[in-house]
This record gives structure tokens, C-alpha cells and sequence, in this order.
């Protein structure tokens, strides 16, 4: 176990979590509407029921805990990482940026099909697992600044940067300020603030196509952003008091968002479920998660002139077409996958591991 692995959770925080969780008072809401409308409250209260009694934290936390972290206090932000070196000191380093509701935990099953490859993952600052700071949540581009500070921290000058969701805009961040240290892109999506805010105006029909449908997905979907967005710290008291509606408000995303056909837990074991929420909780990081919604700035303009692989999963939110994508990068490789979702480094890690590797060959040449 290395100094810089997070801090052992204080038993009286998991003893105060079963506390609440044996107190869950179960909300009266319409029957008969299943997920329709959110969480469903059966399968709700029967996690509950397991995280109280039978999920046991210390278990994963040693897991955790044994990674190969790192702390770089680059400039104000200091910044934990897992890095994993790989034998060959020339090998192509690649920095693996996770998003939200997730954490380093998104990559996991992708770890071990990476050899060969020197592996940076950062815990995002104000995400579980990130070393603590004054300002505890970042924009995705001070984000950006402070993941660069790192890389060079650890003496990687050129690296292969692979992102998804949150991890994408801060991916966008970086290579659009320091395009000589980004050598290729490894992105499953394009940021949806690409059409949500001041989008082309010349758009072919699958553009258009595309902008609809996105729209339309912010508008039955999207609500969590707003809120996140809007009034983020009004949100973060509700979750933050309860862990049960923390759970719930999660545990929807990662429904939703994967390649589950509706039972989450094909995806996920109960186990892998509640080690993901339980980082939220144990961290008190779901507030400060939500910065880089409500502080998210402007996105780079122009075309960001870096390499860049895409790898398309069909239960993603909200997929781009090439064409569009092409607006904002140099894309030298599309690839569209028949399984997978947002989670895509956890529901196909093979997939994903090519993904990353076609990036890392984009760098080579």
C-alpha cells in the first residue's frame, strides 16, 4: 500500500452510514410506474436494505487502497493519481480520465488489458478519492491545468489522453492549451455543450438529426444537469443528508446509462453498485462533483488539431456523427461498437482497451 493511497474511511462514518440506512424512511410515491419516473422504490428500498446489512466497505477499500497512487501538488491543486509503469521506460504514457457519477473505479477492468502502456488516473478533483483542497471543486478547464501540472509532475511531457463524459471536456481543455503535450485523443463522445451552446449553422440532415435528438434527450433526460448546473448546492444538502436518496439519484444513471436492457445488475454486481455510491458518500464528494456543471466556461474554439480516436458505444447518451465530430477534431479513426453504454472502459473493457490502443499507435506515428 502506498503513503499517498486515500485515507482509511473513520469507523464512526460507516457506522453513522448504517445508522441512516436503518432509519430510511421509505417515500410514499404512485405505484405501478417501475423506472418510468426514476428510481424504482422496490428495488430501492431492498438496496438499502443490503448496503445496511450486508455490504461490507472495508472489503473493496483495501482494493482501492492498494493501487499504485501517487499525490502531485502541481501549482494549488494537488492532484492523486494511480500510475501504473509499465516495464518499458519509452512506453506510450496514457492518462485515463473518468467522469460522473464515477470515479478511477470506471476503469478497473480496462487496467489489466493495458500493459505496456504506462497508466495515469487521476481521481478528478472534487470526486471521490481526490486529495483534498481549499477549493474543493474545479471547472473542467482548471481541471484541465491542474492534470497537465501532474503529468509533468511525473515527468511525462507527451501522453495519449483517453476521456469520456466529464473526462472529455477536460480532455478538450487540455489539448486545446497545450496541444504539444496531447499526442492523441481516445474519446467515446462529443461534449453534448458542443450543441447545446451556440451549435453550426451550416449542418447536413445527420447533424440535424442528431441536434433533435439531443434536444430532445435534454429535455426528458437531461434534468439532473440543470439542477447540477443551476443549483448545484441545494442538490448537494438533499444527497449529501441521505444516503439512500444519494443512492437513488445514482444508481438511476447507472441504470439508465448502460447496455443493461433494464436490470442494472447485469452490468454491475450489487457489491460493484454500492462501492460506486458508497465513494460518493464516504468522500462527501457528490456536491463538489457537481462543479464542472455549474462552472463549466466556455469551449475551446476552434478545431483542436490533436490525433483522435473515437469508439462509439450504440447506449451512449447522446452519439454524434462523424461529421460532427469532425467539426471539433482531427479524427483519424471511427469506430462503432454493437453493445456497450456511457460506462463503456467497465461494460467493454476489451473494446475500450483497442480504443485506447489505436490512440497510443496515432502517437507513435
Amino acid at each position: 500500500m502506498t503513503d499517498h493511497a486515500p485515507a482509511p474511511v473513520e469507523q464512526p462514518v460507516l457506522d453513522d452510514l448504517r445508522a441512516r440506512l436503518r432509519a430510511y424512511r421509505r417515500v410514499d410515491v404512485p405505484p405501478g410506474f417501475g423506472w418510468d419516473r426514476g428510481a424504482d422504490a422496490d428495488y430501492l428500498a431492498d438496496l438499502a436494505g443490503y448496503w445496511a446489512d450486508r455490504y461490507d466497505w472495508r472489503e473493496h477499500e483495501a482494493r482501492i487502497r492498494n493501487l499504485p497512487w501517487v499525490l502531485v501538488d502541481a501549482g494549488h491543486t494537488p492532484v492523486r493519481a494511480v500510475h501504473l509503469r509499465a516495464p518499458d521506460a519509452d512506453a506510450v504514457p496514457v492518462l485515463l480520465l473518468h467522469g460522473w457519477p464515477d470515479s478511477v473505479l470506471r476503469f478497473e477492468k480496462v487496467l489489466p488489458l493495458l500493459t505496456g502502456l504506462h497508466l495515469i488516473i487521476p481521481a478528478l478533483p472534487g470526486f471521490p478519492f481526490a486529495a483534498p483542497f481549499p477549493r474543493r471543486g474545479l471547472s473542467a478547464p482548471a481541471m484541465a491545468e491542474a492534470i497537465a501540472g501532474t503529468m509533468a509532475g511525473l515527468g511525462y511531457q507527451h501522453y495519449v489522453i483517453s476521456a469520456g463524459d466529464v473526462g472529455c471536456d477536460v480532455a478538450e481543455a487540455l489539448a486545446a492549451a497545450h496541444p504539444d503535450r496531447v499526442a492523441a485523443l481516445h474519446l467515446t463522445d462529443v461534449s453534448q455543450y458542443r450543441f447545446l451552446v451556440d451549435p453550426p449553422s451550416d449542418l447536413s440532415d445527420a447533424e440535424r438529426a442528431y441536434i433533435r435528438y439531443g434536444r430532445h434527450w435534454q429535455a426528458t433526460e437531461g434534468g439532473y444537469m440543470h439542477e447540477q448546473s443551476t443549483k448545484p448546492h441545494t442538490l448537494a444538502v438533499a444527497l449529501g443528508d441521505s444516503p439512500t436518496g444519494m443512492a437513488a439519484w445514482i444508481l438511476e444513471k447507472l441504470r439508465g446509462w448502460t447496455d443493461c436492457g433494464g436490470d442494472v445488475e447485469t452490468v454491475f454486481t450489487r457489491d460493484e453498485l454500492l462501492t460506486w455510491i458508497t465513494a460518493y458518500w464516504v468522500s462527501g464528494a457528490i456536491g463538489t462533483s457537481f462543479t464542472p456543471y455549474a462552472e463549466s466556461g466556455a469551449k475551446p474554439a476552434g478545431r483542436i488539431a490533436v490525433p483522435t480516436a473515437f469508439t462509439i458505444f450504440p447506449k451512449d447518451l447522446v452519439n454524434a456523427p462523424r461529421e460532427f465530430a469532425n467539426r471539433f477534431f482531427d479524427v483519424r479513426s471511427w469506430t462503432e461498437h454493437t453493445a456497450g453504454g456511457h460506462f463503456a472502459a467497465w461494460e467493454c473493457p476489451a473494446d475500450y482497451a483497442a480504443g485506447v490502443r489505436t490512440a497510443a499507435d496515432l502517437a507513435r506515428a
